[in-house]
């Protein structure tokens, strides 16, 4: 007397709720047909019975959850009903049992269909079901689960092969990492993201004038500068999240996105709001240079709490970059190129670049975000402002 055990129905779901019976302890069932209608966290379905027979038992009542692989459904094997392909036969003690559910343990005697010539697919009559109804011939399917199991995936790929030179690359190593910081912060963090278009015809003009007169300065070391000095006045943007816990130091560790032949790498400069502005454009410039050899330390890769993303290098004007995890706060910085700009009322043309900001909203509200990228913009904009606040 052979009992059908919930099966896996799919996308990892591990359990289910039993929302109506459609038969009855002593009623008859035939093979596929659907006995009960459960809800998992995806959808409601209807689950069909690979057993032809009397009902003995229902494992279950409506409203109780069980998990894949709990029993269902008993049914009292009838043999003078048709076996559908799929299905084996076994010994009394565990009747006829769908491959790749198993029966219980011990040794098997198994008997095959002999009327079937074609191989017996192995298959759930969920994944049955849904063969028939794409019209897909399940012995032409070769099965990637366990054991030669026919999954959803198989049917589909059946009703849509992949396209030829098709590569699959698997994710691993320092690929993978990144991938999974990338999906934490994505998962754990309720961002939110302003920007504002500004002048940077100033900025441009100080640079060229810094650069004439002493050692080269870098525009992420001026825009790192305006970002640490604005972090003084919004200290909630220079943070953390550990648990429950904000944890809001007096020091500024400047993570910056540099992009490497290895992928996406964030160098930190530790205390760097310290650092004089020569020396933060050189501190700057090693770590890039570091990090495209490889030859980073990981403490040089860690305790980040806020980060700048010169994504304007790649061409582009605007981005909703990922914050770093568990930091709260990114602030990107577009390209410079000359677009036609209001001053004193007259439309000339001005150097201007986009900034963004990417916040955790867990840490602050639009108006600490808004405040803290207004401060940045308008030092760029106006870089003597900067003398004020050093």
């Amino acid at each position: 007397m052979p009992d059908f055990l919930l099966p896996d129905l799919g996308e990892g779901l591990t359990e289910a709720e039993i929302v109506t019976w459609h038969v009855r302890v002593g009623d008859t069932v035939t093979i596929d047909q659907a006995v009960v209608e459960v809800e998992t966290a995806k959808a409601v379905v209807e689950v069909p019975v690979p057993f032809a027979g009397r009902v003995t038992e229902l494992h279950g009542a409506a409203g109780e959850v069980l998990t894949v692989g709990r029993p269902l459904i008993t049914v009292q094997e009838n043999e003078n009903l048709f076996v559908e392909p799929g299905i084996v036969q076994a010994d009394n003690e565990s009747g006829n049992v769908l491959i790749g559910y198993g029966t219980s343990a011990g040794s098997r005697r198994r008997r095959r269909d002999t009327t079937q010539t074609a191989p017996i697919p192995v298959v759930s009559p969920l994944v049955r079901r849904l063969a028939r109804t794409a019209g897909v011939d399940l012995a032409t399917v070769r099965g990637s689960g366990a054991n030669g199991l026919i999954t959803r995936r198989d049917v589909d790929q059946a009703v849509h092969p992949e396209p030829a030179g098709l590569v699959r690359v698997p994710m691993t190593g320092f690929r993978k990492v990144i991938a999974d910081k990338l999906s934490q912060s994505r998962r754990e963090i309720p961002e939110a993201t302003v920007w504002v278009d500004v002048d940077a015809t100033g900025l441009l003009r100080l640079r060229q004038d810094l650069n004439t007169t002493g050692p080269k300065i870098s525009l992420l070391a001026l825009f790192s500068k305006f970002a640490m000095l604005g972090l003084r006045r919004f200290p909630e943007l220079n943070a953390r999240i550990e648990g429950d816990e904000i944890l809001m130091g007096p020091t500024v560790n400047l993570g910056f996105a540099a992009q490497t032949d290895r992928g996406l790498v964030v160098p930190v400069v530790p205390d760097a709001a310290k650092l004089p502005l020569e020396q933060l454009s050189m501190s700057l410039a090693e770590r890039t240079t570091l990090a495209r050899e490889g030859k980073l330390a990981p403490k040089d890769l860690t305790g980040g709490t806020f980060t700048l993303n010169n994504y304007g290098v790649f061409g582009v004007d605007g981005s909703a970059a990922i914050i770093n995890h568990p930091e709260v706060a990114i602030l990107g910085v577009g390209r410079i190129i000359d677009r036609p700009w209001a001053v004193d009322k007259q439309v000339v043309v001005r150097s201007c670049t986009q900034l963004t900001l990417a916040f955790d909203h867990r840490v602050c509200d639009g108006g600490t975000a808004g405040g803290f990228l207004r401060f940045v913009a308008d030092c760029v904009e106006s870089p003597t402002t900067i003398l004020r606040h050093l």
